[in-house]
């Protein structure tokens, strides 16, 4: 199935410039036709596939440009800085966002384990990765294109809507990063079980041992997982998600000393310092820049 068709498919669909929902569940189509510099977001459990044009996105320290070679996952929550530097209205970013359902996607990972001979299992000391990327094989392009085709009829997508999400979680968990999303939502899924509990209690104050003994680990061992899934120690991560959370709900027009507690900092000027430390500018600063932006974008 050549990926054509399935740019063909986002082409049609999309007359101008953003993101749209579709009615598959956890689908949306995106088409940005203007730069974006790197700001900060939180990925969430997703699939990216990029059929034209290229994005950036800087996370553990180092920057990494993704295109229409390979798909991008996200196994579990994580803070980024993500933009569409060299996109224009001749090179725009056309794809499709798959946000995952994580019920389901367990469900898939589980039966996979129990139909698995003892030589296929996935051992203990494998570790997820946060993000990574996959080869656009055959089966994951022939599922997402099925996938795409059900929304023209409302009978095929309420009927066939499930069992056509499934075939398109299988295709990923058999893909390059099938290992990382079993052990994800698998048997020994601990580390993205610590961060959805981080990601529930922002607001208060959590510890390497609060995370470490939510998924009965030693603090040691706890430390090492995490820093080979996310890139970061538990600490760094912390904080990223906290001040990446922030600087959204900042760019979106909320008050600083709100956003700063809305993520659990009660010393504005702690904050402000780290705030200013991660992005270069103070919170206000950071306000200033993104009205700046969209005030120019309007023009």
């Amino acid at each position: 199935m050549n990926k054509k068709l399935i740019e063909h498919i986002i082409d049609k669909k999309i007359t101008t410039n953003g993101m749209i929902e579709t009615r598959i569940q956890g689908l949306q189509l995106f088409k940005i036709t203007e730069p974006i510099q790197c700001a900060p977001a939180v990925y969430q459990p997703s699939i990216t596939a990029i059929v034209r044009g290229g994005k950036e996105a800087i996370w553990g320290g180092n920057k990494h440009r993704y295109d229409n070679s390979k798909y991008i996952c996200c196994t579990m929550s994580m803070p980024i800085e993500t933009g569409t530097p060299e996109t224009s209205l001749e090179n725009p970013l056309l794809g499709a966002y798959i946000s995952l359902d994580s019920r389901l996607m367990t469900e898939v990972a589980l039966e996979m384990e129990s139909n698995r001979g003892s030589s296929q299992k996935i051992t203990s000391a494998a570790s997820p990765q946060g993000v990574t990327t996959a080869i656009w094989d055959e089966s994951f392009t022939d599922a997402l294109y099925r996938l795409l085709l059900l929304e023209e009829h409302s009978m095929d997508l309420a009927i066939l809507g499930k069992s056509r999400l499934r075939e398109l979680y299988y295709a990923i968990l058999t893909g390059e990063a099938g290992n990382s999303f079993t052990r994800a939502f698998g048997i020994g899924n601990e580390i993205a079980r610590s961060i959805k509990f981080l990601s529930s209690h922002l607001t208060e104050t959590i510890t390497i041992d609060d995370l470490a003994d939510e998924v009965g680990m030693s603090r040691a061992v706890f430390h090492r997982k995490f820093k080979q899934a996310t890139n970061m120690s538990p600490i760094q991560f912390v904080k990223s998600m906290r001040l990446n959370h922030a600087a959204m709900n900042i760019a979106g027009g909320a008050n600083v000393n709100v956003a700063a507690m809305d993520v659990g900092y009660i010393s504005s000027s702690q904050f402000s310092r780290e705030f200013k430390r991660m992005y270069g500018l103070s919170p206000k600063q950071w306000a200033k820049s993104k009205e700046r932006i969209e005030r120019s974008a309007l023009s």
